[in-house]
């Protein structure tokens, strides 16, 4: 049984993690800022934001672990490559695998990237892809000069249960209510995906195989799908007919729609320019074979119609689409 530190393990991928981590029978202790847990007495937890670093070493101080999944990015402030280094040099000590969850967005637009394409540069505009890439960096020397076992994940978008963005929500609620749904353009801009339970899985495999210590791992499916026909597909997973209306992007813009804060016009952060990676090895490194996107989201949907809707303010769609042919 191994003993097993989840760092950020109470929303989209930790959840999905940690059931699985249950399931084979690891103790699991969870590091977090919230009072409770879903999980209730089958985790311990260690109370502290991962963001403060003296914090962060003073809980981990003495404790000893043989894998650590490390899936938390702050949002508001970011999470700098010291944070996550004050967390993996506390553990190091007798540790068998530090598993990091970076993003897709290390590379710099377009693609299609393998894991050894060049990263984007340290000085970067988007800050979360720096953030990432440069945590990586970070990572990846503390293996070369002091044998940190690390493994990192780069997944495309995840979807799945208890998803905090407003990402497959977003398009189930309208589709439901019969809405006609805003697509930006002509609907063709792309996009990969990942369900939050492959990314579980590929951490736990990364952690267990040992051809995985110094490598990365890009999670996506393949090919990328296109804005138009990824709201087609959730829609005849939810059963009903898709009515896309197509709106400029500079008009949405203008007309005060958001990629990130309400009023969000196509989810939240999904209308930005592609990212297209390849995952062939995390199947022919670790034997993982990612879950088709209509399976996985066949599976989410049963979950989000368990869920209780939250009604929806569409008055400021109302206004872009009362003004669009």
């Amino acid at each position: 049984m191994a003993r097993t530190l989840v760092i950020g393990g109470t929303q989209l991928i930790g959840r999905a993690l940690v059931e699985q981590l249950l399931a084979r029978g690891d103790d699991v202790v969870l590091m977090h800022r919230g009072a409770t847990t879903p999980f209730g007495d089958r985790v311990s937890s260690l109370r502290c934001d991962r963001n403060d670093t003296a914090a962060v070493q003073a809980v981990l101080s003495g404790q000893r672990f043989d894998v650590v999944y490390d899936n938390v990015y702050d949002w508001q402030r970011g999470t700098t490559p010291e944070q996550v280094l004050a967390a993996a040099r506390a553990v190091a000590p007798g540790l068998k695998r530090y598993v990091f969850t970076s993003s897709v967005a290390v590379y710099p637009n377009g693609g299609e990237y393998t894991e050894s394409s060049p990263l984007v540069p340290e000085q970067h505009p988007d800050v979360y892809g720096a953030q990432k890439a440069n945590t990586e960096r970070a990572l990846f020397a503390l293996h070369a000069n002091e044998g940190l076992p690390v493994s990192t994940l780069r997944p495309a978008f995840i979807y799945g249960a208890h998803n905090a963005f407003d990402r497959e929500t977003f398009f189930w609620d309208r589709l439901l209510d019969g809405r006609r749904i805003i697509v930006p353009e002509d609907g063709e801009a792309t996009m990969q995906w990942v369900w939050a339970e492959d990314v579980a899985r590929a951490a736990i495999a990364a952690a267990h195989n040992n051809v995985a210590i110094g490598e990365a791992y890009n999670l996506g499916n393949y090919p990328p799908i296109t804005q138009r026909d990824f709201v087609q597909l959730l829609a005849r997973v939810a059963g009903v007919e898709a009515q896309l209306v197509y709106v400029p992007r500079a008009h949405l813009l203008e007309q005060g729609g958001s990629i990130m804060a309400p009023p969000n016009y196509f989810g939240v952060y999904l209308d930005i320019p592609a990212i297209t990676a390849n995952s062939a090895r995390v199947s022919e490194q670790l034997g993982l074979t990612l879950t088709p996107l209509e399976d996985g989201l066949r599976e989410t949907f049963a979950w989000y119609r368990q869920q209780p809707r939250v009604p929806r303010d569409y008055a400021w769609e109302d206004a872009v689409l009362a003004g669009v042919s």
